[in-house]
């Protein structure tokens, strides 16, 4: 089983900045074998090459797809070239106006983060992995805190998963790795839709979600 994660939004608590999001996304593609993870690199290839490299005269060669500067059309496109269906999409939505003030600090912040990411875990069939499982997640952390995030995973996780099945964890940047740009991509339309009501691009893949949760959602609705 083939892990990514990522991340949309921010967990800064000073909404009087104009950039501060009232949501914090965390998103995970899953891949329940090696012929999907790589059915979902050749697509993250070809968009690539097809759509965003096709002139030979361009001066900047597109090295990644990112959410943010990738058109709905070229989003389409890349999901259409999925063709198995052994993949699905896991999230979580945090309302951070309702976060206590203590989970608001520096360290609160790391707790809550890996919180989140250990709760979208545990939804999925780790029980049901009897090959390794490699959890690959956007290197956005210092080494102090993807120790933390290791360990965290490690202690929480091992237990849900059959006796001789492992659990690895890699902190990889973006651009080396198309599973995280793949997710990326979808992470994007999941913040578009809690945070702007956007869900445009989100429709395009929905059918996809095998579970999605709004955390600390407001009480009123």
């Amino acid at each position: 089983m083939f892990i990514y994660l990522d991340e949309s939004g921010d967990l800064g608590f000073d909404f009087s900045k104009p950039k501060a999001t009232k949501k914090f996304v965390i998103t995970l593609l899953v891949c329940r074998s090696r012929q999907s993870q790589k059915d979902l690199r050749k697509a993250v290839r070809r968009t690539l090459r097809n759509k965003l490299n096709r002139s030979k005269n361009k001066k900047r060669i597109v090295t990644e797809l990112k959410g943010t500067n990738t058109s709905i059309e070229i989003k389409r496109y890349f999901f259409s070239k999925l063709k198995r269906d052994d993949w699905g999409i896991y999230t979580i939505v945090l309302n951070k106006e309702r976060v206590n003030p203590e989970l608001r600090t520096k360290v609160g912040k790391k707790k809550l983060y890996n919180f989140l990411a250990r709760f979208i875990l545990e939804q999925l069939p780790l029980r049901t992995a009897f090959t390794n499982v490699r959890l690959v997640v956007d290197k956005s952390k210092n080494r102090e805190e993807i120790k933390d995030f290791n360990q965290y995973m490690w202690n929480h996780l091992q237990a849900l998963l059959p006796l001789n099945t492992a659990l690895d964890i890699d902190h990889l940047s973006s651009a080396s790795d198309a599973g995280l740009q793949a997710v990326d991509l979808f992470c994007w339309g999941i913040f578009r839709k809690y945070e702007f009501g956007d869900c445009r691009w989100y429709r395009v893949y929905s059918s996809r979600i095998k579970f999605e949760t709004e955390y600390l959602r407001e009480r009123h609705q």
